[in-house]
């Protein structure tokens, strides 16, 4: 168990890119330490990619799940994500003090337009993989345009997993073995347990602390939704942190996107960034367990019958429709930014080269690094 934690927590602090971490978290736990054989690994990349949540953050649970059990899970999980927490909450109570500073403030526009270009290029990779027919064109098209109208991502995540199930067909037959029972049974009164555990918390949070616990359901709102990987929560975390609640503006939000660039670990580390600057340390706390939480207890509680369902054409329908229904929303996020930035030559010409930096598939830190040091010079 404490290989487990320590193996991944050594991974955690260099976790960027993303889903790019799948291989090195396969290098780890197939080839080096030998934990699960290729294919069972490949059975954890499907299921991780067909259900919400940071892709590489799940299979670091998956690993652990597998190997270890439930209590294998929590702390592999635990220790892949903790570098990427304690970073994160180190530059949010950096940026609370300083942000005002002349100098972070040309830093922080650099970043505005780092961001910018990030999340096109996530649209477009987004749409390269999701958009491959007639329909999910069609489905991401209705989701840009009903977002921009006004409509709940909620409501329109769900209204495109339903279009994706009816357009699938009849469901395919099951000839996947049914999983070991005893195993099973162990790993779902773990889930219990932790559900009630968590239950128990939010009850005392919302007599202690009500507006802690108002963010915390805010956070497991958007984890449920956040199919299709971390960057899949910005669109949903951007309508309810700024639309809705209206606790921060799109620029603070944005300065946190950049930040979790610049992190080890998923996207949506940004909720460590919220919560600090809602409410200090203990938000910061609240907002992390919660954005993670959900995601967490659905993988170890489908991850022993994934393969009673994974052969389902409605349940692939329903995945497809929900994909398709991101790539809308990304595209929205991508003009909503880009229309918080107060635009002119100089960042105009930062943006298209950190675009092009992007699509040659330069690392994602060293292009927010050089996004800071050309804004000292330029903004």
């Amino acid at each position: 168990m404490l290989n487990l934690f320590l193996s991944f927590l050594r991974l955690g602090l260099t976790a960027f890119g993303g889903p790019a971490m799948i291989a090195h978290i396969k290098e780890m736990s197939v080839t080096r330490n030998k934990w699960l054989d290729d294919d069972t690994f490949k059975d954890g990349v499907a299921l991780c990619q067909s259900i919400p949540g940071a892709t590489a953050m799940q299979m670091a649970a998956y690993v652990g799940l597998k190997s270890k059990g439930m209590a294998g899970a929590f702390l592999s999980y635990l220790g892949f994500g903790l570098p990427a927490f304690i970073l994160m909450l180190s530059l949010s109570a950096l940026y609370a003090k300083a942000h005002d500073l002349s100098q972070v403030i040309s830093v922080l526009n650099g970043l505005q337009v780092a961001v910018v270009a990030i999340v096109a290029n996530a649209t477009i990779l987004f749409g390269r993989t999701t958009l491959k027919d007639f329909m999910s064109i069609a489905l991401a098209s209705a989701a840009s345009a009903l977002f921009w109208l006004g409509v709940s991502p909620f409501i329109v995540v769900m209204g495109a997993g339903i279009a994706g199930m009816i357009s699938s067909g009849r469901v395919g037959g099951i000839s996947s073995p049914l999983p070991n029972q005893a195993k099973k049974c162990g790993v779902l009164r773990g889930v219990l347990w932790l559900s009630l555990i968590i239950a128990f918390f939010l009850l005392i949070l919302f007599f202690v602390a009500p507006r802690l616990c108002r963010l915390a359901l805010l956070m497991i709102k958007v984890d449920l939704f956040a199919f299709g990987g971390g960057f899949a929560s910005l669109p949903l975390m951007l309508h309810e942190i700024v639309t809705v609640k209206g606790w921060m503006d799109s620029k603070t939000f944005m300065d946190g996107v950049a930040l979790g660039q610049v992190t080890p670990g998923p996207i949506v580390i940004t909720s460590t960034f919220v919560g600090y600057m809602l409410y200090g340390a203990p938000g910061a706390v609240v907002a992390t367990a919660a954005i993670f939480t959900p995601s967490f207890l659905i993988l170890v509680t489908t991850a022993p019958i994934f393969d009673r369902f994974k052969a389902s054409v409605f349940y692939h329908g329903a995945v497809r429709g929900v994909l398709a229904s991101f790539v809308g929303l990304l595209l929205f996020v991508t003009l909503r930014f880009a229309s918080a930035v107060p635009w002119d030559v100089a960042r105009l010409a930062v943006t298209c080269g950190l675009f092009v930096l992007l699509i040659k598939r330069v690392d994602i830190v060293y292009v927010v690094l050089a996004a800071a040091a050309v804004s000292v010079f330029i903004f």
